[in-house]
């Protein structure tokens, strides 16, 4: 079934709606859960997350990009949900390990001004992102959307495990000097 359909469902409140959801974009967002928690049944619980808060969310926004937007609701939910698991003790996992990465980059708060400086910071790192090049863009949002780990973007690219590490270490480089030209680090 096409997105807008999808959408329209969800505007109609139909039951359709998740199934259809389910069926189409299902895979996907269990593979994003999957790759940031590292369990089926936190993905799983994620993705049920996901399709409860589209169903909130779908009357109040009609996403452009229907793959994009429940993609980040579950990119959402299995942060919080490993960040929810390693608050006592910090270690282990993929996503961990993603986020200590990009620390460097990005500084972190939660007063109202933060939120604003959020969301800038937001549209800056998709601005930068979509003037990479196309191998440096593939590596960085696997590796930093999809958190995907570097073994396998090697593999999934037919690169050394080197250059991918190395890529990712100049484009955060990159980033980080961007973002300080922008005035947001």
């Amino acid at each position: 079934m096409e997105d807008e359909k999808i959408v329209d469902l969800y505007w109609q409140r139909s039951d359709l709606a998740i199934s259809e959801t389910n069926q189409k974009y299902g895979r996907y967002c269990h593979t994003i859960a999957y790759n940031i928690c590292g369990t089926d049944e936190d993905a799983e619980e994620c993705v049920n997350d996901t399709w409860f808060r589209a169903w909130n969310l779908m009357p109040d926004q009609r996403p452009a990009v229907l793959s994009t937007f429940l993609g980040r609701i579950t990119r959402n939910f299995a942060i919080d949900c490993v960040k929810a698991r390693n608050r006592l003790k910090r270690g282990g996992g993929e996503a961990v390990l993603v986020l200590d990465e990009l620390e460097e980059c990005i500084t972190g708060g939660t007063s109202p001004e933060h939120v604003l400086e959020e969301k800038e910071l937001e549209a800056a790192i998709g601005s930068f992102v979509s003037e990479l090049p196309r191998p440096e863009k593939v590596i960085f949002i696997l590796r930093y959307w999809h958190v995907v780990p570097v073994d396998e973007i090697a593999k999934r690219l037919q690169f050394s495990k080197g250059k991918v590490k190395s890529s990712l270490f100049r484009t955060r480089r990159k980033l980080r000097a961007y973002l300080r030209e922008e005035g947001l680090c």
